[in-house]
């Protein structure tokens, strides 16, 4: 992949959706901000609300738990040098939002996951979400009807060396949690979840598909 001074890569957890338009982004104070600026954070959840807003889908929430998650991967990602939804040690996302108190009761329950780095303007959150919203697996994660919580993390800098310009690095943790199960759960509760991965390159966008469904936690 050819070395430019911006540069934006993406990766995504997400359900299969019908990709349609995306709305042209409205205003959102700190759409333009750098992924330093600690405006990046809120502003990207608007951004993200507004393309579910125009398809007349509820607003995420932003959860504490599913934050941290996203927050300390985004950071993992550019203090290790590496892109991808495996961390690696071998963590992946279900194990993070565990770690971080999320998934704490027996039930059904939806996740999914959003990454993406970009550099200069490419790295502000108003090109992330058009980005993410120009890929059908991304897409299909931010208009996700079942999503109604999200964590946003935010780190400075690239997952790799050579980077010019200031760089962000970009994880998005959308869940949701159903009912309880009303049978008691046994004392090691184990999640099972249908999953599918795929990849592809092109240009100076790189993309790694890899869905998160429905999940039961017994």
């Amino acid at each position: 992949m050819p070395t430019t001074a911006r540069r934006l890569l993406l990766s995504c957890g997400a359900l299969l959706a019908l990709a349609l338009p995306a709305p042209a982004m409205a205003a959102c104070s700190g759409a333009d901000a750098a992924p330093s600026d600690p405006s990046a954070v809120a502003a990207t959840l608007c951004l993200l609300n507004e393309q579910r807003a125009a398809q007349h889908l509820g607003a995420l929430t932003q959860s504490a738990p599913l934050g941290r998650a996203a927050d300390g991967y985004a950071q993992a990602m550019v203090d290790q040098r590496f892109f991808d939804h495996v961390s690696p040690g071998g963590s992946t996302m279900l194990q993070r939002i565990e770690d971080a108190g999320w998934v704490a009761a027996p039930g059904a329950w939806t996740v999914g996951e959003n990454i993406a780095w970009g550099s200069g303007t490419l790295g502000t959150p108003a090109s992330i979400v058009d980005s993410w919203m120009h890929s059908a697996g991304h897409r299909a994660n931010i208009l996700n009807g079942s999503f109604a919580e999200i964590g946003i993390g935010i780190a400075k800098g690239a997952p790799r060396g050579g980077v010019g310009g200031v760089a962000g690095t970009y994880v998005t943790d959308f869940g949701s949690r159903g009912e309880a199960s009303s049978a008691a759960a046994p004392k090691k509760a184990v999640a099972r979840c249908a999953t599918k991965a795929s990849a592809r390159v092109r240009a100076h966008v790189a993309l790694r598909h890899v869905g998160v469904k429905r999940c039961v936690r017994r």
